[in-house]
């Protein structure tokens, strides 16, 4: 009797999951079909009012498309996409792993890893109360003084317990679209990380797929993270002492910099562009260094004449500034609100993708354009990165 193949035991591991209920989620990438801006499709469970269903998020290159389906209509659906439309499907359980990496000559390969020993949360529900990614119950959370023995988030943790997993859903959407290694656990560096509360979530949520190392300057918050991680047993992140510029590090396949100060962000940048990264995370802070070159433009310059104006315009020019010089490296960018301004009013996070080589002649002419308009001379990720306006 013939094995079945790579895609049949794809197949049967994804019928199961979603049998069993422990789905928590899929992705189809390297897209063949027809239509020429679709990029991927993401699939999780959902909880209706109509029953269990799966969600279906068709990722274009301008916009994104939701459609709900029974698991019935939705595993069908996915049994004609993998392996025709899609040569590279992965799905996550708590358990393992399993990607299903196919060819254009129709050849497959299934590559199965055991999932992180990470608690993964049942499926989300449009319904119900919020499922976690990272739940509360995780004894790292406790070690870290944000939940007490019992699982709940201490007196005025709350918001910061929110922040870690608003933190790693977006990255776990992130990571779905990078063209990060499946043949290797991949690199992740946390610059200025502090006390690694999101350093934490990020290597529990990817488990043994990547190695994740945090950087800070303090040495006792080194140390403390460090014992830590140890003591929970993460035997994928390390802490070390040092600074976005002088910490030797592998190459990272993902950088991430948080509320990194003024040009620090611009370090972080460029080091995860030197580096080749598939994905650069930051959330910029204390945009300081273009406030003094900025000459409003005679139609801005009644209005600018507020010190409040002059610090949300240099905040405004030197992000967008950030972004544009990104895509004319080659990253695809996204710029968002992180987490609400309750919690912390420098929410704005910039998010890139590499996707193609740098240099593009008509971006590159726009950049030098809005440059001008501002009178900006010099800008530090410019600098870093050969750029000249």
């Amino acid at each position: 009797m013939p094995q079945p193949s790579a895609k049949e035991r794809f197949i049967a591991l994804l019928r199961q999951s979603v049998e069993q209920g422990t789905l928590v989620k899929m992705t189809l990438g390297k897209y063949q079909g027809a239509e020429p801006e679709l990029k991927n499709v993401f699939v999780r469970p959902v909880e209706l009012k109509a029953g269990p269903h799966l969600s279906f998020v068709f990722r274009y290159a301008t916009r994104d498309i939701t459609k709900n389906h029974s698991r019935a209509e939705g595993l069908n659906l996915l049994e004609r996409l993998i392996g025709t439309d899609f040569l590279d499907a992965h799905l996550f359980t708590p358990a393992q792993t399993a990607q299903l990496a196919g060819h254009a000559d129709g050849t497959a390969r299934l590559h199965l890893k055991t999932a992180s020993a990470a608690p993964m949360p049942p499926p989300n529900s449009h319904d119900r109360a919020r499922a976690y990614l990272i739940p509360a119950d995780a004894p790292w959370l406790n070690a870290l003084g944000i939940t007490n023995e019992k699982g709940v988030p201490r007196e005025g943790m709350a918001p910061k317990f929110r922040q870690i997993n608003r933190f790693v859903e977006l990255i776990s959407h992130l990571s779905d679209e990078a063209q990060l290694p499946a043949d290797r656990p991949f690199e992740v560096a946390d610059m200025g990380c502090g006390k690694g509360y999101l350093t934490f979530g990020t290597a529990a949520f990817f488990g043994p797929r990547a190695n994740v190392t945090g950087v800070e300057a303090r040495a006792e918050l080194v140390e403390l993270c460090n014992r830590v991680a140890t003591e929970q047993k993460f035997q994928n992140l390390h802490f070390a002492a040092g600074h976005i510029d002088d910490t030797p590090l592998a190459p990272p396949d993902v950088l991430i910099a948080l509320h990194a100060c003024d040009t620090a962000t611009d370090d972080a940048l460029a080091k995860g562009v030197s580096a080749n990264a598939a994905l650069i995370v930051v959330s910029p802070c204390c945009q300081k260094e273009l406030r003094p070159q900025l000459t409003p433009p005679p139609v801005l310059a009644e209005a600018l004449k507020h010190g409040i104006f002059q610090e949300r315009q240099a905040e405004f020019v030197t992000d967008s500034l950030r972004a544009q010089l990104l895509e004319w490296a080659g990253y695809r960018t996204k710029v968002f609100e992180f987490i609400s301004t309750e919690h912390t009013a420098k929410n704005v996070m910039i998010a890139a993708v590499r996707e193609r080589a740098r240099g593009d002649a008509v971006l590159e002419s726009r950049i030098r354009d809005f440059a001008r308009f501002y009178g900006i001379r010099r800008h530090q990720l410019a600098s870093h990165l050969g750029f000249e306006f």
